[in-house]
């Protein structure tokens, strides 16, 4: 009877700082900030710190969580919630219960933009309307 050798399985590939630097537009301060934060958990090569894709998912909703305007510690509850529970119900339930108080704060914060932008053009329109009177 023969054995055969178990096909090993391909390494991890790991992305250096400056790899996700350039494909995520951060800084090394910013994924330096994230791992002090305990967002990010990169390898340790000596002095040198190695991502996985893990990480790199990782930094990929971080960033998409600061854009939608949650706070780093909704971000870090939300990621916290995926590693504890595989099943990912309720890093999803919780997900749709911050995203639907931030989406609420957006659109109030739209409309206040919208009534304090038509509030500073008709002042403008008086400004210019003036103006206009005492240039003639």
């Amino acid at each position: 009877m023969s054995q055969t050798a178990p096909i090993p399985s391909p390494p991890t590939q790991m992305f250096t700082v400056t790899q996700l630097c350039r494909e995520f537009g951060v800084t090394p301060r910013a994924l330096r900030f994230y791992e002090s934060k305990g967002l990010l958990y990169p390898a340790r090569e000596g002095m040198r710190r190695r991502f996985d894709h893990r990480d790199k998912a990782r930094l990929a909703l971080i960033l998409r969580g600061k854009r939608f305007g949650f706070s780093l510690a909704e971000i870090g509850e939300l990621l916290d919630l995926y590693d504890a529970d595989g099943t990912q119900v309720p890093q999803l339930t919780r997900t749709l219960e911050v995203a639907g108080r931030r989406l609420d704060a957006m659109r109030r914060q739209r409309d206040e933009l919208t009534v304090a932008i038509e509030d500073l053009q008709k002042q403008m329109n008086l400004v210019s309307g003036m103006l206009d009177e005492k240039r003639t």
